[in-house]
């Protein structure tokens, strides 16, 4: 039995506070080629996720919201927002599934967040994500600027 206790939670929100990408992830799957990948992903707000989609092979991605609050975002092929969702389990958003070949993100709103992540595997670093050439790269300046003028468009707030 794998249990997700508050325990655990704090644990990974303790070590995505220090690391340098602000956010930290935990496994449930044995290896990167099992066909479901299965994991928690704790993140603190000024963490930066670079729009991407998963094809060749097409892959789902389901987001569910354990703690916190995270904004998920999906994009068309040109960076413009079609959908957002604030996933907050306190507001009864608990959840999203983004298709395969959709352009998508998260933008951390409160900290100490933590999102279950489902994908579809096997996991292959080389092939697992096409980012989006409109989207700053990781570790840029621009990158907090994206985020900051997402949140600014769909007029959202850090809590």
């Amino acid at each position: 039995m794998i249990k997700i206790t508050d325990k655990l939670m704090n644990t990974l929100s303790s070590k995505a506070k220090t690391s340098v990408r602000k956010r930290c992830n935990y496994n449930f799957h044995n290896s990167n080629s099992d066909c479901i990948q299965r994991f928690l992903n704790v993140a603190e707000p000024d963490t930066y996720v670079r729009s991407h989609k998963h094809e060749n092979p097409d892959k789902i991605e389901i987001f569910l919201i354990l703690k916190g609050r995270v904004l998920v975002i999906e994009f068309d092929d040109d960076g413009k927002i079609t959908d957002h969702i604030i996933l907050d389990s306190e507001k009864g958003n608990n959840g999203v599934e983004i298709s395969p070949k959709t352009w998508h993100s998260f933008i951390v709103l409160k900290e100490g967040s933590v999102l279950y992540e489902i994908k579809e595997g096997p996991y292959i670093m080389e092939t697992d994500k096409i980012f989006a050439e409109w989207a700053p790269e990781e570790g840029t300046k621009e990158a907090q600027k994206f985020n900051e003028k997402i949140l600014s468009n769909l007029k959202i707030h850090l809590s």
